[in-house]
């Protein structure tokens, strides 16, 4: 998962058709499983885009999302949020949501 900076957000959102931004803080522990959870998702999907932002640096970027808690992976589709995930479960229930969201070409795998 590439670590994205507040600046850059809105271009990646904007250039890339699909893509998944992870927020996070560093000190919540869930945070860190949920990470290591979205690592392996991330190998299952390697046309996916996946970034991560520690929501601390964008404070109005997460209300105007409606960001509840972290952690939180968001789905955005041509700089839109699609789908919001709060509750990471394990790494086959990630999958198979994702999966589900995705376009067909965003399924195959390399």
């Amino acid at each position: 998962m590439k670590k994205i900076e507040p600046i850059e957000i809105d271009e990646v959102i904007r250039s890339e058709e699909i893509v998944c931004l992870y927020l996070y803080t560093p000190m919540c522990g869930t945070c860190q499983l949920a990470k290591r959870m979205l690592e392996v998702v991330e190998e299952l999907f390697p046309l996916l885009p996946f970034y991560q932002t520690d929501i601390n640096y964008i404070p109005k970027r997460a209300a105007a999302w409606k960001i509840e808690s972290v952690p939180c992976l968001l789905l955005f589709q041509h700089g839109n949020i699609i789908k919001k995930w709060y509750a990471f479960h394990s790494v086959p229930y990630l999958y198979e949501t994702i999966k589900e969201m995705l376009p067909n070409d965003y399924r195959k795998r390399d």
